[in-house]
């Protein structure tokens, strides 16, 4: 598959088994997505959470109970077009699988949430480095310790993802990303990871290590897998999520949802 392919062709290939990586760097141009798949009697608490916390859960689209199609991609189905999903039951990781029309039922609600991904093209386009993209990675993503507001029954750290930069770099990317508000906007922390908790950039708690060159920092940006340890901060039933990196691909271009 061609990385820059539409997003209808991609989610037709991940809806066929042709393609299970993640989804960094394909479809440039359009808005990725974090999801979360929950009963509907705890979808108003999680909202909440999102609306407390929309530095890390920006609300892209809410569904109605039962609807696996999002009005952000009238074609797709999120039952099928993710390339791989992960199933919690009580709290507890199950299994991760490649769909879930076998988990999803009439009474789950489903959140479609911003990602960083979508901001990729934007530095690209300016010059900066996307180290996991140069290096053919998942983004290196890390557990702090800061905590989110909570909501209801859901709670959670903050979760960010990491780019390599230098100072200069990183200032750049500061004023290109903040326009992008629907889908973390500005970075949370640049340098020092060791003052939000992260004590070895090399073992991240989701995706991949990446180089990091001398004079270069690290550029933190608030990450949906925070949504993802908040719905499963509860005992749900059930809850179903992407794997990390492994993105819903909308029809939205990424310059609709900056800011002008």
């Amino acid at each position: 598959m061609k990385t820059n392919s539409a997003p209808s062709e991609l989610r037709k290939l991940i809806r066929t088994g042709q393609w299970s990586a993640p989804t960094s760097g394909v479809a440039p141009g359009y808005v990725q997505a974090n999801l979360v798949m929950l009963p509907a009697a705890e979808a108003f608490h999680f909202l909440l959470f999102c609306v407390r916390n929309p530095k890390p859960c920006p609300i892209l689209d809410v569904l109605e109970p039962g609807v696996p199609t999002p009005r952000i991609a009238p074609d797709a189905d999120l039952r099928t077009d993710l390339p791989r999903y992960r199933i919690f039951e009580n709290g507890e990781f199950k299994t991760e699988v490649e769909a879930v029309i076998d988990y999803f039922d009439q009474g789950m609600v489903s959140f479609l949430l911003g990602c960083s991904f979508s901001f990729e093209k934007a530095l690209l386009a300016a010059g900066l480095p996307v180290r996991n993209l140069e290096e053919g990675r998942n983004v290196s993503m890390y557990v702090t310790d800061i905590s989110c507001t909570p909501a209801g029954p859901f709670a959670a750290p903050l979760v960010v993802s990491m780019r390599p930069m230098t100072p200069q770099q990183a200032v750049r990317a500061v004023q290109i990303t903040t326009r992008f508000h629907l889908t973390h906007g500005a970075p949370v922390h640049l340098g020092a990871p060791e003052a939000i908790g992260i004590c070895n950039l090399q073992a991240p708690d989701f995706g991949d290590p990446v180089t990091i060159g001398p004079g270069e920092i690290p550029v933190f940006w608030a990450c949906g897998v925070t949504s993802q340890l908040a719905a499963t901060s509860a005992p749900l039933s059930r809850v179903i999520t992407h794997a990390p990196g492994h993105m819903f691909v909308t029809d939205l271009r990424d310059e609709d949802l900056s800011l002008l």
